[in-house]
């Protein structure tokens, strides 16, 4: 790779790779992935052909990862339109609420066993 300028040092660091440089879509049309509408045949049958795409793809995970975190509203990630990360996000929500409060009620039947036992003692 040439130098940016003739002032440059040989040794410049190159960029990290990232999860994206392995992606199946690279080149792919942005568009085919954000659907103009969730409703209807068209928008659909193109959800569908892009999500046939990604289950091919080596960084799928990583894809749905980073729609997960940073929320994207819109467009199919990692294999799941918006609506199907929209449920996963709300059984993931549902499943730790239930383990917060399944928590919070072994350790208020702890203090009372242990109130229990020192009101024994």
């Amino acid at each position: 790779m040439p130098r940016p300028s003739r002032y440059a040092p040989d040794n410049l660091p190159t960029r990290s790779r990232n999860w994206r440089d392995d992606a199946k879509c690279i080149g792919t049309e942005t568009e085919l992935f954000f659907p103009v509408s969730a409703k209807g045949a068209p928008a659909k049958f193109q959800a569908m052909h892009m999500k046939e795409l990604c289950r091919r793809c080596p960084v799928r995970e990583q894809c749905l990862t980073h729609a997960l975190t940073y929320r994207e509203d819109y467009g199919v990630w990692g294999g799941l339109d918006e609506e199907e990360r929209a449920d996963l996000l709300r059984d993931a929500r549902r499943a730790a609420e239930r383990q917060r409060r399944a928590e919070k009620a072994a350790r208020d039947r702890a203090a009372r066993e242990q109130e229990a036992a020192h009101a024994e003692a």
